[in-house]
């Protein structure tokens, strides 16, 4: 699930990133999807019966082949069919196909408008979205029923600590740019924790308590540039990556890849780096087992993972849905 999901989140991002024509402003790899491969067969299977002799019928079995029912174990295993689907065998969970979540029950904490929603629903997530603005569910919900694909995301106006007293779980939980907005993030980080199967995803996207996020994503995006309006981040309210690391391991989940994102103001693109100093995003894993005191801190916590000083691998593009959602 996990080797769906890091990629997909990354495509979801992506797809929500739009220039006014509607076109994504980074190329998306081109894959055949494993929804398209049926559809295809039958398109070969159409072509060649039209235009050759059918296919001769099967040979016999050999002789003195064990019959069924005489006390040997026949197998019933055809090695060229099994070399056939072997040769296939990645493009059934290709992160690149067109619903790569299908069958994940996904939540989207802190949806907005759904930009982030709508792309996860049309990969085949099963998707819930919950804000604790009613405005910006009632927007999300309108735009979300124009389109059949995304119109069964599941809008609610109410908090995660709500869903979580109603026993909800999901197998990804996302939140992206909300964390630096709550009152208590410790405790924010609890209930999406409790909202993870165990061995689940946690998703969690925020800013940097730095000086250099101090002057590009408050002074300039909010004061010199204009993208937000004043006063939406303070900085004493931000989180660190450290900070975000242990507030997860307290919580159970434990931080598997981690990366910093840049805008490149010349392309209008974002792209991943190994700089976190600004803009950063984390995938942990939610622990099968709490851990025996939750109130001790983890042996690790006297230094950051290794992977907080380098990019993820699989999480391989990022895009300006962080920017739109650090509303």
């Amino acid at each position: 699930m996990l080797r769906r999901l890091a990629p997909a989140v990354s495509r979801a991002l992506l797809s929500s990133a739009s220039n006014p024509s509607g076109r994504s402003k980074i190329p998306v790899p081109s894959h055949s999807p494993p929804g398209a491969l049926l559809s295809h067969w039958r398109r070969c299977a159409s072509a060649s019966s039209s235009s050759a002799s059918p296919p001769p019928p099967p040979p016999p079995p050999p002789k003195g082949a064990p019959q069924s029912g005489s006390g040997t174990t026949v197998s019933s295993l055809n090695p060229a069919e099994v070399a056939k689907f072997a040769a296939i065998a990645e493009t059934w969970r290709d992160p690149y196909s067109s619903k790569p979540l299908e069958g994940l029950k996904v939540i989207d904490v802190g949806c907005g408008g759904g930009i982030l929603s709508e792309p996860l629903a049309r990969m085949g997530a099963t998707v819930t979205a919950i804000d604790a603005v009613d405005k910006n569910i009632k927007i999300a919900s309108v735009h979300a029923a124009s389109d059949p694909m995304t119109a069964s995301i599941e809008y609610c106006c109410t908090t995660a600590e709500e869903l979580v007293k109603q026993k909800r779980q999901f197998d990804a939980v996302i939140s992206l740019e909300v964390i630096e907005h709550v009152a208590n993030p410790l405790e924010f980080c609890q209930s999406l924790s409790a909202l993870t199967v165990p061995n689940g995803a946690t998703v969690v996207s925020t800013i940097n308590r730095s000086m250099r996020a101090y002057a590009t994503a408050i002074v300039a995006a909010e004061y010199i540039l204009r993208w937000l309006p004043k006063g939406t981040h303070e900085w004493s309210k931000l989180v660190t990556p450290e900070e975000l690391v242990l507030m997860l391991q307290k919580a159970s989940v434990s931080v598997q890849e981690i990366a910093g994102f840049v805008y490149n103001p010349l392309s209008g693109e974002w792209s991943l780096s190994d700089d976190i100093s600004v803009n950063y995003i984390a995938l942990g894993i939610k622990k099968s087992e709490a851990p025996s005191a939750m109130s001790e801190a983890p042996s690790a916590m006297s230094e950051p993972p290794s992977a907080m000083t380098e990019a993820p691998s699989t999480m391989t593009e990022v895009s300006s849905t962080m920017a739109k959602k650090q509303g």
